[in-house]
């Protein structure tokens, strides 16, 4: 009986105030151990703790193949995450490349504490989180030490200012060795002047570039994220095509010419002119 009530109080949802607003841990009525994260209603984490290979948001399935591709199959990586969430791609790339050696930057204490008690990692996955903003926390990380960074950093529903300039980016790319990934998470949506500054951004630091997103939010109709893929050599255009093609909710990949001619002609953001992502429109998560 005893075993019965700890399960059923399990599956109600967690609410709690954390630094960054109102953090609900909400449970997936599909999955008996899995949860949605939402931070003042944004979502912005899904977690099953039986199966952490399982990656339900979209960005997430496609950050998710970024990893699957940025070495062989199964070789542990070094992986930066800025902006810890539900910490889940590092769950992720801790079950599919074991031994992968993980650090991740989130700011939020609070919400570290209350994922860290909800959805503990595993003691065995070396996944070392640090307390600190993400471009302070990046620039402890010792030069050529990172296989992918991953920037995953929303306030809200928004990218900090200080994670969009060239500054920021110079600093990635002195922590990531040569041939390594750098995969951002964006949000965007009509007439998407953000996304267009950061892909113009990155193309001065990175020669190689691919952007992943739903072609309605290619096409400006909608509000939506983008996955940004950057590297100093040439990126596997061919099968992260493919397996975006294959998601539930499809991908299209634009690299090369067709992404030259997405940006538009838009400048680099640096410091000095840096804002923040667009707000979502209220309608985004109803």
């Amino acid at each position: 009986m005893a075993r019965n009530k700890r399960s059923r109080e399990a599956r109600e949802a967690v609410v709690e105030n954390v630094d960054g607003g109102l953090a609900e841990l909400m449970p997936d009525r599909d999955r008996p151990r899995a949860w949605t994260l939402l931070v003042d209603g944004a979502p912005q984490s899904h977690v099953d703790l039986d199966d952490p290979a399982h990656l339900a948001f979209e960005y997430q399935r496609r950050l998710g193949h970024i990893a699957d591709l940025v070495a062989p199959p199964g070789k542990p990586v070094h992986a930066l995450h800025l902006g810890g969430g539900a910490f889940t791609l590092a769950r992720y790339i801790a079950v599919t490349r074991p031994r992968s050696t993980q650090q991740v930057v989130e700011r939020d204490a609070a919400l570290v504490r209350l994922v860290r008690r909800e959805l503990p990692l595993d003691p065995q996955d070396r996944i070392r989180v640090r307390g600190t903003d993400a471009r302070e926390g990046l620039a402890k990380i010792a030069d050529g030490w990172a296989d992918l960074v991953v920037a995953d950093v929303f306030s809200g529903a928004r990218t900090p200012a200080h994670l969009t300039s060239t500054e920021f980016l110079t600093d990635v790319r002195r922590v990531l060795r040569p041939g390594g990934y750098y995969a951002a998470n964006l949000a965007d949506g009509p007439p998407l002047a953000h996304l267009r500054g950061q892909i113009a951004t990155a193309a001065t630091l990175f020669p190689e570039l691919a952007l992943v997103a739903d072609p309605a939010v290619l096409r400006g109709k909608r509000f939506g994220n983008a996955v940004l893929l950057g590297c100093d050599r040439a990126l596997p255009v061919a099968e992260l095509t493919r397996r975006c093609a294959g998601d539930p909710h499809p991908g299209r990949v634009e690299h090369g010419r067709g992404l030259t001619d997405f940006s538009g002609g838009a400048a680099a953001v640096t410091d000095a002119g840096a804002v923040a992502s667009p707000a979502p429109p209220p309608s985004v998560f109803r």
